[in-house]
This record gives structure tokens, sequence and C-alpha cells, in this order.
């Protein structure tokens, strides 16, 4: 009987500290779950940001209308911005990596990390190519247009060259000037929302000057008509952040 007692309560009291352990785990690994759960959401919204706009939707008319600006910025590039931060969770996690360390090494990446990651560079770039702030025939500085005429001959030529790129570009994607590591400027082309800092890109070097050709950039006033787009376009480029970018 002595023996019985001394079990149940031995039982008991084991019972008991099974129950607390219980109840520990049930209230402590719910709380670290949760914490790691915050932390990762919060890298995931503030690691990439779209860049707030220099200038309103509708001030860049002279070749771009209101509703194209104001969907692609809110709607096609915000997708962009939040897609990759997603992917950036995923692939990346705590790490901390830039956008151009992540392009530079795209193909250990995902299509979602290239589409994305790609397509968030483009768009910050392409909108300070631009600015409503231009003069009438709005042409490049001195400085930038020597540079220009030394590896295209002259600023009609550079012109040409660059929109025949930019038209000839089948379906969606970017027209370039890029400075290679020689230091030359060179035009090219990219397909999608690839850019020529992938690893995976013909097209190599420093972006100086982008401009979009997806059709959601200019359909709803060109429609079919891409070389008017173009035409258009070079009315409201920002010659001075070409200048700054080339160095």
């Amino acid at each position: 009987m002595k023996t019985s007692h001394s079990n149940r309560r031995n039982f008991i009291i084991n019972t008991g500290k099974a129950v607390m352990a219980l109840g520990l785990s049930t209230t402590v690994i719910p709380s670290i779950a949760n914490t790691f759960h915050e932390n990762t959401s919060l890298l995931a919204e503030e690691k990439f940001k779209q860049l707030p706009l220099l200038y309103k939707f509708d001030s860049l008319q002279t070749a771009i209308d209101t509703q194209t600006m104001e969907i692609h910025y809110t709607k096609h590039a915000a997708t962009y911005c939040k897609n990759l931060n997603d992917a950036y969770l995923a692939e990346v996690g705590n790490k901390n990596k830039s956008l151009e360390e992540i392009l530079s090494a795209i193909s250990k990446y995902s299509p979602k990390m290239r589409n994305n990651g790609g397509g968030h560079f483009n768009h910050e770039m392409f909108w300070q190519c631009m600015t409503p702030n231009v003069t009438t025939e709005n042409k490049p500085s001195e400085t930038l247009t020597k540079n220009l005429v030394k590896d295209f001959g002259s600023i009609e030529a550079f012109k040409t060259q660059f929109g025949e790129a930019a038209k000839s570009r089948f379906g969606s994607g970017w027209a370039w000037l890029v400075k290679s590591k020689d230091g030359k400027l060179i035009i090219g082309s990219t397909p999608n929302q690839d850019n020529p800092l992938m690893d995976i890109c013909e097209l190599k070097g420093l972006p100086i000057l982008c401009l979009d050709v997806w059709e959601h950039a200019y359909y709803l006033r060109y429609q079919n008509k891409r070389a008017d787009y173009i035409a258009n376009w070079w009315k409201i480029v920002d010659w001075n952040f070409v200048e700054k970018k080339l160095g």
C-alpha cells in the first residue's frame, strides 16, 4: 500500500511538471514564431521602395499622357517593387544585399527575382531619365555632346541608333545607352525586364539612359505607333541626369 501511494504521488508530481512544461511551450513558442514573422515581414516591406517622382503625373504630356504615367507608376512599377521584396525575403532572407549585387549574379536566382529585380531597377532609372523642365530644343550640354559625338559621330546619329534599338526590340523590353568597361558608349536593347547589369545579359555596362518600350508605357496615346512615342520622348529626356550618370 505504501508503494502504491508513493507511485501515485510521483505520477501526480511528474504529470504536473509535464503540464507546466506544456503550458510554457504553448506560450513561448508562438511568441517566438510571431516575432520572427514580424521581423521578416518588416524586412520584406522596407528593403526596396519606390522613390517619389520628381514631377506630377501630368507634367510630361509633351510625350506621355497623364493616365499612362499614373497607371505605369502606381500599378506596373509598384507591382515590380512588391514582388521584388517577396522574392528577396524568400531567396536572400536577412542577408544585406543591394539590388545591384543581386542583378550582377541574377543567374543564381529565380525568374521571379530576375523579372521583378530588373523591373524595379529599370523603372526607378526610367523616371529619372525624364523631366518637364526642358528648353524648347532640349539639347545635351556641350560636354555631353562631345562624348556622344566621339562615339557616335553626331547627336543625330546617336538618336537614330538609339531609336532603332528601341523600335526593333521585338515585343516588350528596353533600349539602353551604356558605358562599357573601357569607357566607350554603346547602344543596345534588352527583352522584358533584363538590363545591362545582369550577368545573363549580352549588353553589359553601366546604364546611362533607358527607354521603356513595353506597350503599357505608351499604348493609350500611341497605340501601335512606337516610333511616334520614341520621337516625342526625346523632348522630355533629362540630359543633366544622363551627364551625371556618365560621370
